[in-house]
């Protein structure tokens, strides 16, 4: 008898290699068919497939900075980044390139699928590819047909009309700078008049036609009329303590003893060295007779004369020096004046030259750029013609002897593995999901029981 236990919980056991063989051999049928069709699928769809071959063009792409101008020489230009060769991955591959390969080679009546095309450009364009070599300036051009003769022909046209094209464009952009250039001459030339005129108007309009010499004339003038003024200014001074002098000795009589400090007078001297003898003389009298002997008042009465006339002779000179002392203070106030004038004239002068120097300078800008610009026309007018192409073809597509597509090996391979592993997948998941029990082995490895018997299959009779 069997127990429900042993029924429904059979003895689990770990699965083996052998178990896996005996799977695979038991569905041994399924898993070949199912590799063969994947095989003979694969093979049947790769041998129908059309071949593809595909011709590669080296181009060379030289940066090259622009020229019009020699903005090089006024703005430092580096080495070209990645979006220059971008850019010029993309005019390969633009319409106008294309457009004149598929008409130079005639494509439209050659290549039926460009005339069926709703865009033929589109349709061209899909078969190209454009491939930079890494640190190098070499860029790939590639184009694939089934034609390896006409794939090849396609690329190097391809290649040719990028080149064309970029030699074209510089020597439009010649054509258009020596335009732009001819257009702007008779513009800079009448600048350089206008400026000429002007600068020469305001030259004799200021009075400024030797700006240099005036300068130092002006200066030296300074420099004179200013030491004349200092000498006038000392004068002065000096006539003026001489004046308040005189003022103080004439206001104070008892000052006439310093007389010889201040003048230089030869009467004021005779008459002082006369009052002295007359003092001495009454001196004299003075130990015989009494002051009021007239011998004494004799004396006295020459001494107040002398002193008078001294008096008298003071003020008469310091009348004297009062006009001498305007007189230096005249010439003074004029010196000044003349200074300060021509350190006005001076101001005035470094005005005017600021201003010259501002038109002068706008004039020589002006010149400079007219000769420049004239300079360029004429070196874009000779070698407009010769200006050299930054891109070459530095090797033709030649025609490939080899498909790219479809690659028969690596698909057979392909589908070797692939129908192994369908075959194999799809026979152990059938296995795992088949829980049935078909034979004395199947008892024994799910219920876990020896097999006591069996019973035979007989044949259904009616």
């Amino acid at each position: 008898m069997i127990s429900p236990d042993q029924v429904h919980h059979p003895r689990e056991r770990e699965a083996h290699l052998k178990d896996y063989w005996r799977i695979l051999r038991k569905h041994r049928w399924l898993v070949a068919g199912l590799f063969l069709v994947t095989v003979l699928t694969v093979a049947i769809w790769t041998f129908l497939q059309t071949p593809m071959y595909q011709a590669t063009a080296t181009v060379l792409i030289e940066p090259e900075p622009p020229k019009v101008l020699n903005i090089q020489d006024v703005t430092p230009i580096g080495a070209p980044t990645q979006d220059y060769y971008r850019t010029q991955y993309e005019i390969i591959t633009s319409r106008p390139i294309v457009e004149k390969t598929i008409e130079a080679l005639n494509l439209k009546q050659r290549v039926p699928e460009l005339a069926r095309a709703a865009d033929p450009i589109r349709a061209f364009q899909a078969g190209v590819t454009i491939e930079p070599k890494r640190n190098t300036r070499l860029v790939l051009v590639k184009f694939e047909h089934r034609d390896p003769a006409l794939a090849a022909e396609i690329t190097n046209a391809l290649a040719r009309q990028y080149a064309k094209y970029n030699l074209d464009l510089k020597l439009k952009g010649a054509q258009d700078a020596l335009a732009w250039l001819t257009e702007q001459m008779s513009g800079l030339k009448n600048k350089v008049q206008e400026s000429s005129v002007a600068l020469q108007n305001y030259r004799v309009k200021s009075g400024i036609m030797g700006l240099q010499e005036q300068r130092q004339i002006t200066a030296q003038k300074i420099m004179d009329f200013n030491k004349a003024y200092l000498e006038a200014q000392a004068q002065r001074l000096s006539v003026e303590a001489k004046m308040n002098e005189l003022a103080r000795i004439a206001a104070d009589r008892g000052g006439i003893q310093t007389i010889f400090t201040v003048a230089d007078n030869t009467l004021i001297q005779k008459l002082k060295q006369e009052a002295a003898e007359l003092d001495v003389q009454k001196s004299k009298l003075l130990k015989t007779y009494k002051d009021k002997h007239p011998e004494v008042l004799k004396v006295q009465a020459q001494i107040d004369q002398v002193a008078q006339r001294i008096d008298g002779e003071i003020k008469t000179l310091l009348r004297a020096v009062q006009t001498e002392f305007r007189v230096a203070r005249a010439r003074e106030e004029t010196l000044l004046g003349n200074v300060n004038q021509l350190r006005k004239e001076g101001q005035e002068l470094n005005e005017k030259e600021i201003q010259y120097l501002a038109l002068q300078r706008e004039s020589d800008s002006n010149q400079q750029l007219y000769e420049a610009v004239l300079k360029r026309l004429k070196e874009t007018g000779v070698t407009g013609g010769l200006e050299t192409n930054n891109v070459s073809v530095i090797e033709e597509a030649p025609v490939p002897l080899a498909p790219i597509r479809p690659r028969k090996t690596i698909n057979l391979v392909v589908s070797v593995l692939v129908g192994l592993f369908v075959g194999v997948g799809v026979a152990l998941t059938i296995e795992y999901f088949d829980t049935t029990v078909k034979t004395p082995d199947d008892v024994e490895r799910y219920l876990g029981l020896p097999v006591i018997g069996i019973v035979p299959m007989f044949a259904g009779r009616r």
